[in-house]
């Protein structure tokens, strides 16, 4: 499973939005946007913070 979808599979078992999630990891909802559908991967960088 790539990361894309387990993702948006962790997400979705949890019952979150993406708007819930970005606020959770200090992102916007573009983001984890762009994050569930493969077109970016998030810098782990940032979500260590």
């Amino acid at each position: 499973m790539i990361f894309a979808e387990k993702l948006k599979k962790e997400r979705k078992e949890k019952g979150w939005s993406q708007e819930e999630l970005a606020e959770k990891l200090f992102v916007s909802r573009q983001s984890v946007s762009k994050w569930e559908n493969g077109r970016t991967t998030p810098a782990l960088k940032s979500l260590l913070s």
